[in-house]
């Protein structure tokens, strides 16, 4: 199997309304390959769901592509098992 450790990785920068009406920033972290943003929003929903704020709305007002950069090693065991990996930045 292919290791992605040289492969490069889409940085989704998201921004998501809390139940509490503040704001939670993180990026999405996913390997290149994947353009579909309905995949994307699904990792951020899971995410989402995992920090109890389900049902918040995720979609192109929330969540843009920002940049493509390296595969840190950091981040690359979590996409071989989910697909993706969060960088939380605020509000998480």
């Amino acid at each position: 199997m292919e290791t992605i450790v040289q492969k490069r990785v889409n940085i989704w920068d998201t921004y998501v309304t809390k139940k509490d009406g503040s704001i939670m920033h993180f990026d999405i972290v996913a390997p290149v390959d994947i353009t579909s943003t309905e995949t994307i929003y699904t990792y951020g929903k899971e995410y989402l769901q995992a920090k109890q704020q389900m049902g918040q709305p995720l979609s192109s007002e929330q969540c843009r592509l920002c940049h493509i950069e390296q595969l840190r090693p950091e981040w690359e065991e979590e996409i071989k098992a989910k697909g993706f990996f969060i960088i939380e930045m605020e509000g998480c």
